[in-house]
């Protein structure tokens, strides 16, 4: 009775959910209550994953049907030039990326929430970086084309 053959092989690299699982129990306050706001569905019933692999990469949370990436960052990452070789590397594979710092998910989620709502329904369409925001555009995040995420 259902004894057919199973495949245990994974399109995931080895390790791959491992680390995912330690980043998701590493993951800070501002994180955990923004996934309270992203998981389920909550955010105009659109699906969000937690430590999502991109490549080499790990994104703090992924919308895979809109391919956008929310960043949830701590002050070491002003002006860091690997977040934006990291940002680069998924903006090539058709990911656009949406940055917020740790106090601003804090202190004014509901903003956060609408911001990443915006970028869900396509209102950002360009790049945009602020003392608060930074937004990587890719026009591909919002076509039709298969999930490419190595």
């Amino acid at each position: 009775m259902g004894e057919g053959p199973t495949d245990t092989r994974s399109r995931r690299k080895a390790g791959t959910t491992k680390r995912a699982k330690q980043l998701r129990q590493a993951g800070n306050e501002a994180e955990a209550l923004l996934w309270l706001e992203l998981k389920h569905r909550k955010l105009g019933g659109f699906k969000f994953t937690r430590q999502f692999p991109i490549g080499p990469y790990f994104a703090d949370f992924a919308c895979r049907e809109r391919r956008l990436v929310v960043e949830i960052d701590g002050s070491q990452h002003a002006e860091s030039a690997y977040d934006r070789r990291r940002d680069e590397f998924m903006r090539s594979r058709g990911f656009s990326i949406i940055r917020f710092w740790n106090v601003d998910v804090l202190k004014h989620r509901t903003h956060v929430c609408e911001t990443i709502l915006a970028a869900l329904q396509g209102r950002l369409a360009e790049n945009v970086s602020a003392a608060d925001l930074r937004f990587v555009y890719a026009p591909e995040s919002f076509s039709s084309h298969a999930d490419q995420t190595s």
